[in-house]
């Protein structure tokens, strides 16, 4: 088992880079469905945020392990704090199936679901998965009902009895197995096809097909690598019936997908890279107004700048102070 140090500084991390990283993915989002909505841009703004809603409640993470896993923040902060914790988690799964499924039917049935593709439907999409899996998670409150006379104060889910984990084990089985393992199935089925389909297309971009697989891959390694370990021990704990010793361990790779989220973006989407690369020229104008602006008066002010370097020229001025001022006019065009 991991020490407290050792999560913190992974909270740390993960907070530094995921934060400002799915802020950028979330203007992008934003700015791709104003213009142009899909149900795929839909489902992955509700990804965004809800890496966004894990990350701004981590610091209370951060302060357990900082605090040697003890809870030492008021005490109805601890079943808040785990139901977003963990629910954002399954969320974040569930998201990325229904974009799997977005994405398979637009490349093996690309004219009949064409015609049926409406934002709406992402909508809809996204308001069922956060309604589904905030029901899964309310057994959080039931877990916290049943330790309020059994546990101190200071744990948070971290040690269970045994009449706690009577109730935490089954319902941990059953959210590995619908909220998890059903959507690893139906992803590695979608993107499989979706590669194979995308590998007999000739007609496609080179450009775009590379992105596309590896947009497919990239999620399939978020599916395995941040999210299959954790849900492993569920199914030992119910196994055993006891609580695993390097859960917390496993917790810590879950946490790591909220900046995996928007490298795979990034790479994947060209939108995603256009908005993102707009904002940043955006900032840098901000930051320097004159820079990268081409306007009237610019044009006026370098032709003016080209004559008096022709005059001077032609006054015959020292080929040292010409030059000098030649360069220092190129430089303003």
């Amino acid at each position: 088992m991991v020490s407290g140090q050792v999560i913190l500084s992974v909270y740390i991390l993960t907070f530094l880079i995921g934060l400002p990283a799915n802020l950028l993915a979330f203007y992008a989002f934003v700015k791709k469905i104003c213009e142009k909505p899909t149900p795929t841009d839909i489902l992955l703004l509700n990804l965004t945020i809800s890496d966004l809603l894990f990350l701004l409640f981590l610091p209370l993470k951060m302060y357990e392990a900082a605090s040697e896993m003890r809870w030492f923040l008021p005490g109805y902060l601890c079943p808040v704090t785990t139901f977003v914790f963990f629910s954002t988690i399954y969320t974040s799964s569930v998201l990325l199936m229904a974009v799997s499924v977005d994405r398979y039917l637009c490349v093996a049935f690309p004219v009949q679901y064409k015609v049926h593709r409406k934002p709406l439907y992402g909508v809809i999409c996204s308001g069922f998965i956060w309604i589904t899996t905030s029901t899964h998670l309310c057994f959080v409150y039931i877990v916290d009902h049943l330790s309020r006379n059994e546990n101190p104060a200071q744990d948070c889910y971290n040690n269970f009895t045994q009449s706690q984990l009577d109730v935490v084990l089954p319902m941990r089985l059953e959210l590995c197995v619908v909220l998890y393992f059903l959507p690893l199935l139906v992803c590695t089925f979608c993107y499989t096809k979706f590669i194979l389909i995308l590998r007999r297309t000739s007609s496609l971009n080179e450009g775009k097909r590379r992105r596309a697989v590896g947009m497919a891959v990239g999620t399939l390694l978020v599916f395995v690598l941040c999210f299959l370990p954790y849900n492993i021990t569920h199914i030992q704990g119910f196994i055993i019936q006891e609580d695993v010793s390097w859960r917390s361990d496993a917790l810590l790779l879950t946490t790591v997908n909220t900046v995996f989220d928007p490298i795979t973006f990034y790479f994947s989407s060209a939108a995603f890279q256009g908005n993102l690369k707009a904002l940043l020229r955006q900032g840098v104008k901000t930051m320097y107004p004159g820079a990268g602006v081409t306007n009237v008066s610019t044009i006026q002010n370098a032709v003016r700048q080209v004559g008096q370097t022709v005059n001077l020229q032609n006054n015959h001025l020292g080929a040292s102070q010409w030059q000098q001022r030649n360069d220092w006019s190129c430089r303003a065009v």
